[in-house]
C-alpha cells in the first residue's frame, strides 16, 4: 500500500494506494505519486506532487481515509505550544509593601488549608531570622489553583541587599505582580525591581496594596508608578499596565479602588486573563535551568527551575553543564516533585513551562542547565550585578578563641564558603592576605550580616572586619559605588537628617514636606561609604522616627575622606572579671557593653568613649582591702545599664583598627592587633 497527500478546501487529506486492478471509469480515477522527502530526516517535511490523471492501462483502486492523530504533518520540533493551565507569577515589590502577606491570603483563598487549621503570618517566611526580623530574605516557591488553573507563585525579597535573589527567579516566571504601597508609593527597590523585569520583557501587573490605609492615596500612586515606567524606558504597550487595588491583610482586592470585592477573585482573574500561558517547545529535547537549591537531610540536594523545552522524567539519564563547561556531568533523577497547593507533590513527569525539584544529582549548582543525555545544549547562565561591600573574614585569634564555637579552623571557615557560594549569586569570596583571612563581598552590609548570623547559629567562630566599599579604575580616575537614599522623617527632624547626611558627602535630589502622613521625604545621592553606620546615628537623631531605604545607583568619583564615627572606644587594660567597683567611675567617661561579674581580655573595646580618642580603662580594678573601716563602706553602688551591641549594631560600629568576633553565644569588639603593628 502507499500513500500520498490530497489537498481539499478543508485540509490535506491521506489517500491509501491498493496496487489491485479494477475497472471504474477513467474520470473517477485520479493518480497521485507517493510521499517524497524533501529535507533530513530530522525536519520531516514533506512535499506533494501535482495530480496527473491515470493512464487506463495504470487502472488502481484507491481507498480515502481520514485517520485522526496520524494524519496531521509533522511536527516541528521548534514549534511554540502554550500551556494554557499554566501561569508562572512573581511577586516583587519595596521592603515592608505586603508582599507575603498576600501570598497568605492567595493561599486561604484557594482551599489550600483545611477548615479551621491553625497558620502563623507570613505562612512563606520559614525562616528564623525571617521570622525574627519580618523580612524575606529567600525566594521562596508555592503553587495555587485557580479554576482548574495552576498559578506557580515565587514570593521574592523586598530589601535592596537581596536582589540577587530577584533576578534569579525572573527567569523561572512569564509575569510579574508589582506590588506598591498605597500610601507611599514606588520606593527605591521598586526602581530596581521594575527595571529588571521590564529588560526581561515580562508582563507587569501593578497591585495597589494596603488600599485600606487611611491615607491612602491610589491615584497618585498610579501616577508615579506610570512615570516610574516611562522613566525606565518601557515601551507603550509595557506602559499600558493593568492595575489591582487589594488589601492583603483582608484578602480583598478589585479593579478600582472604592469598590473592593469580598474576596481576591479580581486578582485571580486578572493574572489568568493578563500573564501570558508559558510557551514552550514540547517536542524539543529537555532544558532545565537550575535557578535555587534546597537541601534535605534525607534526600540531599534539592535542585529547583523551570522545564524550559522537552520534559523531564523521574529515574531519567540526564546530562548538566553551564555554556562555558568543558565537561559535561551526567547523572539520574532520583526523585521529581511539583510545587501544589503549598506542597512539594511527587511527580512521574513534567512538562515544559512548568517548575518543578528534583533530587539526585549531588554536585549540581545554580546556573547549570540539566539536557538531555543524548543532547547537550547549555541555556545561558544567570548573570547577577556586582557586589558594592566587603568584609574580610578571619580566623578568631582572641584570648578567648574556641571557647564557645564548633567550627573555629580556616578549613572549616573556608568550606563554609564555598559552599554559601553555590546558593548564593550575588555573594563572592577570594583569598585575603594571609592563610587564614577571606574576603567576602555582597550587595551591602546586611547581605554579608545575614550570612554571620546563620554561621553563628551552625556553630562558626570567627572574627570580620569593619565593612568596605569595592572601587573602580574607569577612564584612569577612581570611583566608588554612589546610592540613592530615600528617608522619610517627621518635620520637626529634618534638620538633623540634613546635616548628617551633608557631612558624609551626600547630594539632595528632592524634598517633598508633608507628602506621606505628615513625614517629609527626602532623596540623596550619597557614597555608599557615607551610609555606612549611619542607620543607628540617625535612628538617634530622630528619636526613632526615621525611616532609611537606599539602593544602588551608579559609580561616581571619589568623594574624599569621610568620617563615619565621632566617638573613640574604652578599651580593656587587661584580662579578667569585671567589677562593679571599677565600673562606677568608667561610666562616667561613655557609655559601656559589659557588666559586672562578666570576663574580658586585653583590647577588648568594653565601651564608647564620649571623646573622640581611645582611652584604656582598668574594668577588673578590685577595691583594695584593709583593716581599716571606710567611711563610705555602707554606699550603694548605682551602675547604668549596660548596652549590648548586636551583630548589625557591632559592624555598623567598628571602624578600620576593630574587628567584630563573632561566636554562637557572643558578638565582642576588639582592637585589631595587625592594625598595631602597621601604626
Amino acid at each position: 500500500m502507499q500513500g500520498a497527500l490530497l489537498p481539499t478546501e478543508n485540509g490535506p487529506r491521506l489517500l491509501l494506494q491498493h496496487n489491485r486492478l479494477n475497472c471504474l471509469p477513467l474520470g473517477a480515477r485520479l493518480r497521485t505519486a507517493p510521499f517524497c522527502s524533501t529535507g533530513e530526516n530530522s525536519t520531516r517535511k514533506y512535499s506533494v506532487r501535482r495530480q496527473q490523471r491515470a493512464p487506463r492501462c495504470q487502472v488502481h483502486i484507491r481507498a480515502a481515509a481520514t485517520l485522526e492523530g496520524q494524519l496531521a504533518e509533522p511536527v516541528n520540533s521548534d514549534t511554540l505550544t502554550h500551556k494554557h493551565d499554566i501561569r508562572n507569577i512573581a511577586i516583587i515589590a519595596h521592603v515592608d509593601h505586603g508582599k507575603t502577606t498576600l501570598v497568605d491570603s492567595m493561599l486561604k483563598q484557594s482551599k489550600v488549608f483545611r477548615a479551621g487549621q491553625h497558620t502563623q503570618e507570613r505562612i512563606m517566611d520559614s525562616n528564623d531570622i525571617e521570622r525574627e526580623r519580618g523580612i524575606t530574605i529567600l525566594s521562596k516557591n508555592t503553587a495555587v489553583r485557580y479554576k482548574g488553573i495552576k498559578i506557580n507563585i515565587i514570593d521574592t525579597p523586598g530589601h535592596a541587599d537581596f536582589g540577587g535573589e530577584v533576578e534569579r527567579v525572573l527567569n523561572m516566571c512569564d509575569g510579574v505582580l508589582l506590588l506598591v504601597d498605597s500610601v507611599e508609593g514606588p520606593m527605591p527597590q521598586t526602581r530596581f525591581v521594575l527595571r529588571k523585569s521590564l529588560a526581561l520583557n515580562k508582563k507587569v501587573i501593578v497591585v495597589v496594596n494596603k488600599i485600606d490605609r487611611d491615607a491612602a492615596r491610589p491615584d497618585f500612586v498610579i501616577d508615579t508608578t506610570f512615570e516610574l515606567f516611562c522613566e525606565l524606558g518601557a515601551s507603550d504597550e509595557q506602559c499600558d499596565f493593568p492595575a489591582v487595588y487589594a488589601s492583603g491583610v483582608n484578602g480583598t482586592a478589585g479593579m478600582l479602588p472604592h469598590s473592593l470585592a469580598d474576596d481576591l477573585e479580581p486578582l485571580f482573574e486578572a493574572i489568568v486573563k493578563e500573564i501570558q500561558p508559558p510557551a514552550v517547545k514540547l517536542n524539543s529535547p529537555l532544558q532545565m535551568l537550575v535557578t535555587n537549591l534546597d537541601y534535605d537531610d534525607h534526600k540531599g540536594r534539592i535542585a529547583i527551575g523551570r522545564v524550559s523545552s522537552g520534559c523531564i522524567s523521574k529515574a531519567e539519564q540526564v546530562s548538566y553543564l553551564k555554556p562555558d563547561s568543558v565537561k559535561t556531568k551526567t547523572g539520574k533523577i532520583a526523585e521529581l516533585f511539583v510545587y501544589d497547593n503549598f506542597n512539594r507533590v511527587p511527580a512521574e513527569r513534567v512538562e515544559a513551562g512548568d517548575i518543578c525539584a528534583f533530587t539526585g544529582l549531588s554536585d549540581v549548582g545554580i546556573g547549570e542547565t540539566v539536557c538531555a543525555r543524548d543532547a547537550p545544549n547549555a541555556l545561558p547562565t544567570i548573570e547577577v550585578e556586582e557586589p558594592t561591600v566587603r568584609m574580610t573574614f578571619l580566623v578568631n585569634t582572641s584570648a578567648f578563641a574556641g571557647k564557645e564555637g564548633k567550627f573555629v579552623t580556616s578549613r572549616n571557615l573556608k568550606e563554609r564558603l564555598n559552599r554559601e557560594l553555590e546558593r548564593n549569586l550575588a555573594l563572592r569570596v577570594e583569598s585575603g592576605e594571609t592563610a587564614d583571612a577571606f574576603i567576602v563581598s555582597g550587595r551591602g552590609a546586611l547581605h554579608i550580616s545575614i550570612l554571620m548570623e546563620n554561621m553563628r547559629r551552625e556553630g562558626y567562630e570567627f572574627a570580620v572586619g569593619p565593612p568596605t566599599v569595592i572601587t573602580k579604575q574607569i577612564d584612569g580616575h577612581k570611583c566608588e559605588p554612589y546610592e540613592e537614599a530615600v528617608v522619610e522623617v517627621p518635620e520637626e527632624h529634618v534638620g538633623p537628617v540634613v546635616d548628617m547626611l551633608g557631612q558624609r558627602k551626600g547630594q539632595m535630589l528632592d524634598l517633598v514636606a508633608g507628602e506621606t502622613g505628615g513625614l517629609t521625604r527626602i532623596t540623596y545621592k550619597i557614597p555608599t561609604r557615607g551610609l555606612l553606620g549611619i542607620r543607628s546615628a540617625m535612628l538617634t537623631a530622630t528619636k526613632g522616627t526615621a525611616m532609611l531605604n537606599t539602593i544602588f545607583s551608579e559609580y561616581g568619583p571619589w568623594s574624599g575622606p569621610i568620617a563615619t564615627r565621632e566617638n573613640g572606644s574604652l578599651t580593656a587594660h587587661e584580662q579578667g572579671q569585671v567589677t562593679s567597683y571599677a565600673l562606677e567611675s568608667i561610666q562616667q567617661r561613655g557609655k559601656l557593653f559589659c557588666g559586672a561579674g562578666e570576663q574580658v581580655y586585653e583590647d577588648q573595646v568594653v565601651g564608647i568613649h564620649q571623646r573622640n580618642n581611645d582611652l584604656k580603662v582598668n574594668v577588673c580594678k578590685k577595691k583594695q582591702v584593709t583593716n581599716i573601716r571606710s567611711a563610705t563602706k555602707e554606699a550603694t553602688t548605682s551602675l547604668n545599664e549596660p548596652m549590648r551591641p548586636t551583630l548589625d549594631e557591632a559592624l555598623e560600629y567598628v571602624v578600620d583598627d576593630e574587628l567584630v568576633e563573632v561566636t554562637p553565644q557572643s558578638v565582642r569588639i576588639r582592637k585589631n592587633p595587625l592594625a598595631g603593628k602597621r601604626r
